[in-house]
């Protein structure tokens, strides 16, 4: 196999001196590839550099969890071998480091890949491997099909119901609505545009008065939003990755475009959205909301907010907190953390499958209270719920109640 060249970063601890547990869940031991006495081997790709780079810190995230999880004596005995590489978010490369992750590295499962054309890319031959392509980092809804894809599974709201709530608060609050799309070109952009549609209706389609799409590759989407301006439109409905959202947003406010913006939770940062764009730029804009926002007054007290905080400050001192990513990659860790420590002693493919796949109303710490995680064998939809909030001075204010949905 071909050499690659990529950034590779790994904690690999020895043997811990934990006692196993003498229960009958511990009693006999059977692995697969990527798991040992002494070791998990867990594998994720993610983009460090190219369009998307602004979710590197997600990868960076996972990285320092699993280093906490290492220093506090590991999973059941075992230190976690996290191996991350860099694909730029280019589903080529995707391909190309996965392959390495399974078929050299031999991990045990993929954790948290990230972006919806690069899990498409893998999508088929981790099942053909049936290794636990596992709560991937995008809310396509094409994750949650256990019949065609039982070894796939999301962790985050689907777009497509993201997309239907944004249209049904649309029809309830904005007066003879045209709306303008700014769509990533891509299945991400797709499952948003279809959610949306599906919100509004049959009868209300011809609100769509503009889409206008755009490639990662494309160095501005600045015509776009002028495109969406001159269209008429008096909604914008913002479907893109971090560097492309602060774009329009700001051209929209230099062009004096001033609509009902709508933009997609993946892009909700603060630090690497909204600031950028600039705060007095992005006042008003709603977007669908499932985590706590550690900064926000109202939660700042929380039990789980000051643990975060401070592991935050033990591992990831330099990190800006007000980027939602470092909770998100928190959250997600938590998540597979505990899937990990329900094998037990029986680290195999099916069974890693087989505890993420039975959570029931389980409590993941910095999700938004009244949002837990339940899945079965027929339900690989972890959270269906989300909260709706608008952009506020320099931060997101939540409204309303929780709305939960099936994701398929």
């Amino acid at each position: 196999m071909t050499s690659v060249t990529t950034s590779r970063r790994t904690f690999i601890g020895g043997m811990s001196a934990v006692a196993l547990s003498g229960s009958a869940a511990f009693a006999q031991k059977k692995y697969d590839n990527g798991a040992t006495d002494a070791e998990i081997k867990i594998g994720h790709a993610g983009p460090y550099s190219g369009p998307a780079s602004a979710y590197g810190v997600i990868g960076k995230t996972i990285e320092a969890y699993w280093k906490s999880v290492n220093d506090a004596g590991g999973i059941n005995g075992r230190k976690v071998n996290f191996i991350t590489l860099d694909d730029g978010y280019n589903p080529a490369k995707t391909v190309e480091v996965v392959r390495q992750l399974v078929e050299q590295e031999k991990v045990l499962c993929l954790f948290n890949t990230l972006g919806t054309p690069s899990n498409t890319a893998i999508q088929k031959y981790m099942n053909q491997k049936k290794v636990p392509q596992l709560y991937v980092a995008t809310g396509a809804s094409k994750w949650g099909k256990p019949k065609e894809f039982p070894w796939t599974m999301g962790y985050q709201p689907d777009y497509h119901t993201e997309g239907a709530i944004y249209a049904k608060h649309m029809l309830a609050n904005v007066k003879d609505a045209k709306v303008g799309i700014l769509m990533q070109n891509d299945d991400f952009g797709k499952d948003y545009v279809e959610g949306f549609k599906d919100g509004l209706g049959k009868d209300n389609a011809k609100m769509i008065v503009k889409l206008a799409t755009y490639e990662v590759t494309d160095p501005t989407v600045d015509s776009q939003v002028i495109q969406l301006k001159d269209s008429g439109a008096n909604v914008f409905l913002n479907i893109s990755t971090p560097k492309f959202a602060a774009q329009a947003i700001r051209k929209a406010a230099d062009i004096g475009w001033k609509p009902a913006h709508y933009l997609t939770n993946v892009s909700a940062s603060i630090a690497a959205v909204m600031k950028p764009a600039g705060y007095e730029n992005s006042q008003g804009i709603i977007t669908a909301y499932y985590l706590i926002d550690p900064l926000d007054k109202q939660f700042v007290d929380l039990p789980e907010v000051k643990t975060w905080t401070a592991w935050m400050d033990k591992y990831m001192a330099q990190a800006n907190k007000g980027d939602a990513n470092y909770v998100y990659g928190y959250t997600v860790s938590y998540l597979m953390h505990e899937t990990l420590k329900k094998c037990g002693d029986t680290l195999t493919h099916e069974n890693v499958m087989k505890q993420a796949t039975n959570f029931q109303k389980f409590r993941v710490p910095m999700l938004l209270p009244g949002i837990t995680v339940s899945t079965s064998p027929t339900d690989f939809y972890p959270i269906q719920s989300v909260q709706l909030a608008t952009f506020k001075n320099e931060g997101w204010a939540l409204f309303g109640n929780v709305m939960s949905a099936e994701g398929s």
